[in-house]
């Protein structure tokens, strides 16, 4: 898995610079691009940590960057670096998903405990992510048959009225409830419950 990495979009090399002398002082990796085009050209979807990226830059603006970034899909979070006249832009950022904005002049612990948010933010995302990833492959092994009495156990009907049902005998009905419970790990209907409502939330 890549290394989850602080993505620094400046067109002030002096500002790039200072932040990446202020990171890399803390232990974090951190890249740097002069430019929006210059790190959208470099982007993978793969890519781990967080963006900070300056709203007001030549060329491609950051809200322009950050609508690309939309568009391609990426779900790092993005701190934005505004100057005092951007507040409002940066308050519309945020309500299409942005992560948080900083306003210049910022304090460098300040900006330091947002990467560590958002890094923590995106860490997260990737757990629920490989465990969804894990429910979804233990779902994959269920018959279709299984997947029927599944369904019955979660809208928590009995043994005998599944049987019912499913014109089928208790018996196997119980073979069926024991297999299901083996093959997604957990010991109860409680516990399959609350497992499957990781992947419907």
């Amino acid at each position: 898995m890549n290394t989850a990495c602080t993505h620094i979009i400046d067109d002030d090399e002096a500002i790039r610079d200072a932040l990446e002398w202020l990171f890399k002082t803390r232990g974090a990796v951190c890249r740097t691009w002069a430019s929006a085009e210059a790190f959208l050209a470099d982007w993978r979807g793969d890519w781990r940590g967080c963006v900070v990226l300056d709203i007001r830059m030549q060329g491609m603006s950051g809200l322009e960057c950050f609508d690309e970034l939309l568009a391609r899909g990426c779900q790092l979070p993005v701190i934005f670096i505004t100057g005092h006249g951007d507040v409002p832009m940066a308050v519309a950022a945020l309500k299409k998903g942005a992560f948080h904005f900083i306003e210049k002049p910022f304090n460098d612990h300040d900006l330091v405990d947002l990467v560590e948010k958002a890094l923590a933010t995106d860490d997260e995302r990737l757990r629920a992510a490989a465990s969804r990833e894990t429910i979804e492959a233990r779902l994959a092994t269920l018959t279709q048959r299984e997947r029927e009495v599944m369904e019955l156990i979660l809208e928590g009907k009995y043994n005998k009225v599944i049987a019912d049902e499913l014109s089928i005998s208790m018996r196997t009905v119980e073979a069926h409830r024991s297999r299901i419970f083996e093959k997604m790990e957990v010991r109860s209907a409680v516990e399959l419950a609350q497992l499957l409502t990781t992947l419907r939330n």
